[in-house]
C-alpha cells in the first residue's frame, strides 16, 4: 500500500522513460477493463468485482496488499482450482499443465479463460515493475 503504480510507479516510469509509463499504463487499463459481460452462459454481467479479485489476488501472491481492498471478495469469487491456476502461472509458468487448466471453470469458454491469463501475466507485470521502480525510488534517495 506504500508503493503504488497509480502513485508512485507511473510517475517515476514516466520521469525515467518518458511516455513509457503512459503506454505501460494504458496497456494494464486495456486488460484490466477487457470485457464482454458475459460469465460462461449469463450475458449483461458485470464482471469489474470478478477482474479486481483476480487482479488484487495476483499482487497479494508476490506479497502487494492495498489497504482499501477487501480480501474476502477473492474468497468469494475466486474457486481454489482458479487460484491453484493463478499462482502456478504467475510463480511457476514451467509447472503449468493442461489438467490445471481445465480443472477452473470448467463451463466457461476458453476467451474467458485466455482473458484470466491476460488478467494475470499484465498485473504479475505490474507487480515486477512496482518491486523495480520501489528499489529505483530508494537508490535514488
Amino acid at each position: 500500500q506504500d508503493y503504488t503504480w497509480e502513485d508512485h510507479g507511473y510517475s517515476l516510469i514516466n520521469r525515467l522513460y518518458p511516455d513509457v509509463g503512459q503506454l505501460l499504463d494504458e496497456k494494464f487499463q486495456v486488460v484490466y477493463n477487457l470485457t464482454y459481460n458475459t460469465i460462461a452462459m449469463h450475458c449483461g454481467v458485470d464482471t469489474s468485482m470478478l477482474r479486481r479479485a483476480i487482479w488484487n489476488y495476483v499482487h497479494c501472491v508476490f506479497g502487494i496488499r492495498y489497504d482499501d481492498y477487501d480480501y474476502g471478495e477473492v474468497n468469494q469469487l475466486l474457486e481454489r482450482n482458479l487460484k491453484v491456476y493463478i499462482k502456478t502461472v504467475a510463480c511457476y509458468p514451467e509447472k503449468t499443465t493442461k489438467q490445471i487448466y481445465t480443472q477452473f471453470w470448467r463451463h466457461f469458454k476458453h476467451s474467458e479463460k485466455v482473458h484470466i491469463n491476460l488478467l494475470l501475466l499484465e498485473a504479475r507485470m505490474q507487480a515486477a515493475l512496482l518491486y523495480a521502480l520501489r528499489a529505483v525510488t530508494r537508490y535514488m534517495t
